[in-house]
């Protein structure tokens, strides 16, 4: 069961929020930056296989830098100062009823 919250901040896998991308970002934009990650994640497979720290280090900081440039880590890109909560478990945040109850419905279907 893929979830989002309400808001569209974050998305929920295994209990735990993930960040989702910027939604204000234009399609172009996104999709250059989608294709940057998973060049970079193909990056940090070849690396591992290596065993080259210094490359590993390299596809790392691709990664993050994609994934800073979706909005998924670094500076939150909402702007009414609520806090980022990525990696939370979502059951210790504001969202936990909400979660509660999407859970609860999908098991009674």
């Amino acid at each position: 069961m893929n979830l989002t919250t309400p808001d569209g901040r974050y998305f929920v896998v295994k209990g735990k929020l993930w960040r989702c991308s910027d939604p204000s970002l234009n399609e172009t934009t996104r999709q250059r930056y989608v294709d940057e990650l998973m060049s970079a994640r193909r990056e940090v497979k070849a690396a591992k296989a290596t065993g080259s720290s210094q490359l590993l280090k390299a596809a790392r900081t691709r990664v993050q830098a994609a994934k800073v440039a979706l909005g998924e880590r670094g500076p939150v890109w909402w702007n009414d100062g609520s806090p980022d909560l990525n990696r939370h478990q979502v059951s210790n945040t504001h969202y936990a009823q909400w979660y509660r109850t999407v859970c609860d419905e999908a098991s009674k279907v």
